[in-house]
């Protein structure tokens, strides 16, 4: 199983348990190979840990976008100043540019806000089916080993011990 991802190795364990032969004389239980059924189990939990980066690597994105804006709100801001002090000489171009800036300023400070709200959006959605995602893979697996776990000891009640008289 190379380069799965986590949901198309529960889909094929969910696929493996649906296929299993029913167990004797029951219609609920079945039987599963117990090393390929945790082969994949184990894969899906080396799977997690990549989820989680995915995760951080969101959160960094979304650092980096409120970074970047900032950088790019005082770029801006730098530029309108210096464009100001270059037309201080006239005093009404002076007022019509000291108005340009600041609304230049307010446009950035708006600009920036729905960026910030952007990005806290996107990564909050991003999270969010993350945490779901991460939730129902948990979920699914301890569902499966219940299951697991019911047939095993279920099997283990069925196998008969032998038992010698002589040692007894």
């Amino acid at each position: 199983m190379s380069e799965q991802t986590m949901e198309d190795i529960l889909n094929a364990l969910y696929d493996l348990i649906q296929d299993a032969r029913n167990a004797p004389l029951s219609a609920d239980k079945c039987v599963v190979e117990r090393d390929k059924v945790l082969d994949m189990l184990d894969e899906v939990m080396s799977k997690l840990p990549a989820e989680l980066k995915q995760s951080r690597t969101i959160v960094d994105s979304r650092n980096d976008l409120i970074a970047q804006a900032r950088r790019e709100a005082e770029g801006i801001l730098r530029s309108a100043r210096e464009e100001a002090a270059q037309l201080v000489t006239q005093e009404e171009i002076y007022k019509q540019t000291k108005a340009k800036c600041q609304e230049m300023a307010m446009q950035t400070q708006l600009r920036m806000a729905q960026l910030r709200k952007a990005s806290n959006d996107y990564m909050d959605d991003a999270l969010r089916r993350t945490e779901e995602a991460i939730e129902n893979s948990l979920s699914e697996v301890r569902d499966t080993r219940m299951k697991f776990k019911a047939l095993a000891e279920n099997q283990e009640k069925k196998t008969p011990v032998n038992v010698d008289d002589d040692q007894a």
